[in-house]
């Protein structure tokens, strides 16, 4: 299986992890899910991210997801969420999954770093820890960690360690540190690879800023297909029109709490999972969230006939 580098590109999906009602692992539905993603033509996974529920697995459970997922991937790359609190804990599971094939590891900073100094120590401890043989995506979500990582900060941590190859890029708003970090790169700092999350919220705008793809679970990958690709042939305005049937959906699911309900239900009603359960403590859909979600995935349907 291949290694991520400093020149991926494309759409690597961050997969739900898929649960039975009763909170277990849906080991049926992981096959189903890869399946649909690679039929969606995603260029690769990323597993046991948040949005994969990764704090609610145990160890066990992660590897073993892990496992399944790149067996079932065969020659497509799947990056593995190994953040946790503890090195030991990132060490050991990064350890296991570069066994198993894994394409790379993807590592959040921990809410207790304060100052850019203990940021810039932290990911040399990771690349100390994992080695620095293993490519590394550093992901940088301030909504969620509550670490802010300048410009500046960053490109300190990518000077000094060329393993790790890609920014996961969710700062909000941070369209700029795209434009900076590409800056640097044509004033002579080595390329690094921008895959984009945030839902895909600001996708063309990253797109045009220079970014290389997305890395985001939006229920709807040939969307992110469509606009990237779009968007590297210079076709910016058709990318705009698909981004925009989408457009509503996308909005819904970003509220704070329901964004993975309204996600597993999305992919459970399409087919990728049996069940939009999540493992406990998790939030579910009303019956009116639902009738919400259903009237706009009809209306896209409508969008989506008109622009074609």
């Amino acid at each position: 299986m291949p290694l991520i580098n400093s020149s991926t590109k494309g759409v690597f999906v961050i997969a739900v992890t898929p649960f039975n009602e009763d909170g277990s692992l849906d080991r049926a539905s992981v096959d189903r899910m890869v399946d649909f993603y690679y039929e969606k033509d995603a260029d690769g996974l990323t597993i046991l991210g948040m949005m994969g529920e990764a704090p609610k697995l145990t160890q066990a459970e992660s590897i073993e997801v892990a496992r399944q997922t790149i067996k079932r991937s065969a020659d497509k790359a799947v990056v593995v969420g190994v953040s946790a609190p503890g090195l030991a804990a990132i060490g050991e599971l990064t350890k296991a999954v570069m066994d198993l094939g894994a394409a790379g590891v993807m590592v959040a900073p921990p809410s207790s770093l304060k100052t850019d100094e203990q940021i810039i120590g932290y990911y040399r401890n990771v690349v100390q820890t994992v080695g620095a043989d293993v490519p590394v995506v550093l992901q940088d979500f301030p909504l969620s960690t509550g670490i802010q990582i300048s410009s500046k900060t960053l490109g300190v941590i990518l000077e000094a360690h060329p393993s790790i190859v890609m920014v996961k890029h969710e700062d909000w708003p941070g369209l700029q540190k795209i434009t900076d970090l590409r800056q640097a790169e044509a004033n002579g700092r080595r390329r690094t690879s921008i895959l984009c999350g945030n839902a895909g919220v600001f996708l063309t705008e990253e797109m045009q800023r220079g970014a290389d793809g997305a890395m985001t679970g939006f229920p709807y990958p040939e969307m992110m297909v469509g606009v990237c690709r779009l968007s590297q042939e210079g076709r910016f305005d058709d990318a705009q029109d698909l981004f925009d049937a989408y457009l509503p959906l996308m909005r819904y699911e970003q509220q704070p709490g329901l964004g993975l309900a309204v996600r597993k239900y999305i992919l459970m009603k399409r087919g990728a999972i049996a069940s939009a359960a999540q493992r406990r403590p998790g939030a579910a859909l009303s019956k009116t969230a639902i009738a919400e979600v259903e009237k706009l995935i009809e209306r896209q349907t409508k969008k989506l006939e008109l622009l074609n």
